[in-house]
């Protein structure tokens, strides 16, 4: 997974368009606030399980947040 379109997948039934992990209804900005908070990548993924750890590095890697 290197491309944000097959992680990321935004669509206005689902959550009203907000951008979603591709087969959750988990949105991005979940993993955004998890980092930022200072959680691990566990943490999220503990608590997300629909998410998997390809999908959350992947959005890492794509918007530079670093690990």
């Amino acid at each position: 997974m290197n491309n944000g379109e097959q992680v990321i997948h935004t669509d206005p039934e689902i959550l009203g368009g907000t951008p979603v992990f591709v087969g959750t209804r988990v949105p991005m900005q979940a993993l955004i606030d998890y980092l930022e908070g200072g959680h691990p990548l566990a943490d999220f993924l503990d608590d997300f399980p629909t998410v998997s750890r390809e999908q959350a590095i992947a959005v890492i890697e794509l918007y530079s947040f670093g690990l």
